[in-house]
């Protein structure tokens, strides 16, 4: 097996699926990438037995077959060497040598039929968005999904579907976020969830554009396709909360400030916060807003006030200022409403101005003011 190709367009491709290869792997064929040539068309693969990743590429190429390599002496060797086309020659006892304009390497390769099957997308559904629509979702929704394995359900992304919507759903229990797209074409109610590190891979390999794409799933995986890459990863087997009881029906105080005003001021109050809550005090007063901070361990302790448009009664609330600063990160508009009822009921925060085709609602729970 011999073909020629491009070393920074390989590297290019390999960059982007190596993300699914894991550090410590538990089988040694992991460690490696799947080429595999047929009719001029290279495909590398990569997987970490949950998720599969693959890209492909035109190569020079006068015959078919497929190899195993190792990723991480590939891909540190492709980062060495210039732009110009490698030569890679497989013998049959799968020895790997590139040969560059002034250089031989050589490295050994593993047996491809060693290496796992992907999954087929038999008896899929699909539905079509575009690329920015699929992106939007992720971005909006991914920092607020779980760490905590001991809840396997909040560890990844809830995708909600209706006909000709879906709603993208992420809570780690202290913080909520639910992105609806409308621009969807889609005719099934359904709902599957989708784990956080293939989607961190995916965001990472979209293009912000208007191309449609479709994602499949079954009642095990979860595919996307588009260009010349592919994805596909196992569906998390749990059931998601039912977050909808805790979205409060009637917040009825609305505060409308300026969105980058109001996070600048919390990540300089937040400094002076204690370490393990980040709490922050809002008090809100006709049209001023004073944030307050205090760290009793170190004496430390800030307040400022900026303004801000407000209807309802005088109130103080306390939040963790981090995760507001992150909710406040996934909203586009300049400005933003928080939605509030009593200093123990979970505050909401929605865009002003957002796209007909999508609606942005945002939850947080509130911290025990320190009396």
């Amino acid at each position: 097996m011999k073909f020629i190709v491009s070393s920074s367009a390989l590297l290019k491709h390999l960059q982007q699926i190596s993300g699914v290869i894991n550090a410590n792997t538990v089988l040694p064929i992991l460690e490696d990438f799947l080429f595999e040539i047929e009719d001029k068309k290279l495909t590398v693969v990569a997987t970490d037995l949950e998720t599969v990743m693959g890209v492909q590429m035109d190569v020079e190429s006068k015959s078919d077959g497929k190899v195993c390599i190792p990723a991480r002496i590939l891909i540190d060797s492709l980062k060495n060497i210039p732009d110009q086309p490698l030569t890679f020659n497989i013998d049959k006892s799968f020895s790997v040598e590139i040969t560059s304009d002034n250089g031989k390497y050589k490295m050994m390769g593993e047996n491809p039929d060693n290496f796992p099957k992907a999954p087929v997308a038999d008896d899929a559904n699909n539905f079509t968005l575009t690329s920015s629509a699929l992106l939007n979702g992720i971005n909006k929704t991914l920092f607020a999904v779980s760490n905590d394995d001991l809840r396997p359900a909040m560890t990844g992304i809830f995708f909600e579907l209706s006909k000709g919507a879906v709603q993208f759903v992420a809570t780690d229990a202290h913080r909520l976020v639910r992105y609806k797209r409308t621009d969807v074409t889609n005719s099934k109610t359904d709902n599957f969830i989708v784990p956080k590190k293939p989607l961190s891979i995916l965001k990472n390999a979209l293009p912000e554009n208007d191309e449609e794409i479709t994602v499949s799933y079954n009642k095990n995986h979860f595919f996307v396709k588009h260009g010349e890459t592919h994805l596909s990863c196992r569906l998390i087997d749990a059931r998601f909360p039912d977050y909808k009881v805790v979205v409060p029906v009637d917040n009825p105080y609305k505060l409308t400030v300026n969105r980058s005003d109001f996070q600048s001021a919390l990540r300089r109050i937040n400094i002076f916060s204690n370490k393990s809550t980040n709490q922050v005090a809002l008090s809100i007063s006709g049209s001023e807003l004073t944030l307050a901070a205090q760290d009793v361990d170190f004496s430390s302790e800030g307040t400022e006030r900026m303004n801000c448009d407000y209807d309802g009664e005088d109130l103080q609330i306390a939040f963790n200022a981090k995760f507001l600063v992150e909710l406040l990160n996934a909203s586009d508009s300049d400005d933003v409403v928080v939605e509030l009822s009593t200093p123990n009921k979970a505050g909401i925060i929605k865009p002003t101005e957002k796209l007909e085709v999508e609606d942005l609602m945002m939850l947080v729970m509130p911290l025990m003011l320190n009396t």
